[in-house]
């Protein structure tokens, strides 16, 4: 029998609605987790990832960041903790990935939650799935109402039975972006790591521990990239090593046992603090095109304290292969860009340098110091950049630059292509491509070149169905429908006149 106090949720009204909560508004929820116990994870998220200049972007469920990390680790358990209806749509994740991993849910209703039952639930699954022979960890997220309600995963035991338990708050009103809330995961799980290395040996990795000095790469990238870093490397005498997120939790005892940590993707906000604690230099960019890779060879020598002749020999060895492949391959045409995976500045670099007119490049992602050589490079070139980009500022862009190629989130490249422009879905058909070395600056030019000759395809089936109709004429009839507009006056008539009597009738 538990000793614990049940928990109250702080705002019961959240429950009153449709989805145990989920519809009750986000200030609702923002003002009830605080209320619940949670003031300091979300003010902490806040200054990791600070919203504006509107409030957040329009994107999938953050949770989807943090399930990804867990569900791409080797013997780590995933459960969530959420509404029904959510934790349906996210195990949309495990098949989209193909991961094969099942997703535990602990399910709860009004009385559970109120009650305390609900986190009395969490720790008996967790306990009954804590099995050393089978998982290193176990990851346990909150969503939304969990999170309003101040379900404190937080007290769960440190671990039990040798295997790791990790609790963490991934709630839509406090993670603005998908992307971020891999940090959430990522960053808690070095935090851990990092506590249990300045605690004694830990496991080395499986090929043993590197005979180089290593640079950890931070941020998701396309499985070739990290071999092309490690031969532009070679020449200082480094070598790259893992990549955070990682595939197993030994993983991060290596990353953690860094000369230098390459942020190529800017946004890992605490997973760059739990470096820092580790006494790690953190260097932004990433070795793309021709002055991105100089610049990022010269700032990661530097930080691993390497002479200047050999920096000079891995730019000798590898810079006239990214120049012979950028001029082999040149993009000619108007590119607008925009993406919520934090590789938008890189990519629109890659095509700038391949010849491309890229005039806007927008990012679900905020501002942060390790994007600066990116964002100065890019804007000195009259390129705008937009942190935090929403789908409205995407949508104008396209309008008033007119590009030949729009690349994008789902509504955008949809915008384009009701326009008659060719368009690329940022996700499956860019940021899943190698971008560093000589190989990115081929794989890109294959790709957008192939989309910008598109264009006689997209006029021909514009003109081919012409006149089938757009809005409430769209479709196919045996009859043109007529226009009533005396059936749209009439309805404005009776919604003017419901919303003044529905005025009237407010308390004073």
């Amino acid at each position: 029998m538990s000793t614990l106090e049940p928990t109250v949720i702080a705002n019961p009204e959240t429950l009153k609605s449709d989805g145990l909560g989920c519809h009750s508004g986000k200030e609702q929820m923002l003002t009830a987790a605080k209320a619940a116990g949670k003031t300091i994870t979300l003010d902490q998220y806040a200054k990791d990832y600070p919203k504006g200049p509107h409030d957040q972007p329009q994107s999938m469920c953050p949770a989807f960041g943090s399930l990804r990390v867990g569900l791409r680790m080797r013997r780590t358990a995933t459960v969530l903790s959420g509404s029904a209806c959510c934790v349906y749509g996210l195990t949309f994740t495990s098949h989209f990935y193909g991961a094969r991993r099942t997703v535990g849910y602990v399910p709860f209703n009004s009385e559970t939650l109120v009650t305390g039952k609900l986190f009395e639930d969490i720790r008996e699954a967790v306990h009954k799935l804590a099995d050393p022979l089978h998982y290193d960890a176990i990851v346990i997220i909150n969503l939304c109402v969990p999170t309003a309600s101040g379900v404190p995963l937080q007290i769960l035991p440190r671990e039990i039975n040798g295997v790791r338990i990790i609790g963490i708050d991934v709630p839509g009103f406090g993670v603005p972006t998908h992307a971020e809330a891999k940090d959430v995961l990522a960053g808690a799980m070095l935090r851990y790591a990092r506590t249990e290395a300045e605690a004694g040996p830990v496991a080395a990795p499986r090929g043993g521990r590197a005979a180089k000095p290593t640079v950890s790469i931070l941020g998701e990238v396309f499985p070739v990239d990290p071999v092309g870093i490690g031969m532009m490397l070679e020449p200082m005498g480094l070598a790259a090593g893992p990549v955070v997120p990682t595939r197993e939790w030994r993983e991060l005892y290596s990353a953690l046992d860094c000369a230098v940590v390459a942020a190529v993707h800017p946004f890992y906000t605490a997973s760059v603090r739990e470096f820092v604690a580790a006494g790690r230099a953190i260097v932004g960019s990433a070795p793309v095109g021709y002055d991105g890779t100089e610049a990022w060879l010269q700032a990661i020598g530097i930080a691993a304290n390497v002479e200047q002749a050999k920096i000079d020999a891995a730019k000798n060895r590898i810079l006239p292969a990214i120049r012979g492949a950028l001029s082999k391959m040149p993009i000619k045409g108007r590119i607008t860009l925009s993406g919520y995976e934090g590789s938008e500045l890189l990519v629109a670099r890659l095509l700038v340098e391949s010849g491309a007119d890229v005039r806007y490049v927008g990012t679900a992602c905020p501002r942060t110091p390790w994007s600066e050589n990116d964002r100065s490079w890019l804007e000195a070139k009259g390129i705008h950049v937009q942190y935090r980009a929403s789908l409205e500022q995407d949508l104008a862009a396209m309008r008033e630059f007119k590009p030949d190629l729009a690349i994008g989130t789902t509504p955008v490249v949809q915008a384009a292509k009701q326009q008659r422009t060719p368009a690329l879905y940022f996700t499956n058909l860019i940021s899943a491509r190698p971008l560093m070395g000589p190989a990115g600056a081929g794989s890109l030019a294959m790709v957008v070149n192939a989309a910008l000759a598109n264009q006689s395809r997209f006029d021909a089936m514009d003109d081919f169905f012409a006149g089938v109709g757009e809005g409430d004429n769209a479709g196919v009839w045996q009859e043109q429908p007529q226009a009533r507009p005396e059936f749209r006056e009439q309805y404005k008539k009776k919604a003017a006149k419901a919303a003044k009597a529905s005025k009237v009738e407010e308390p004073v």
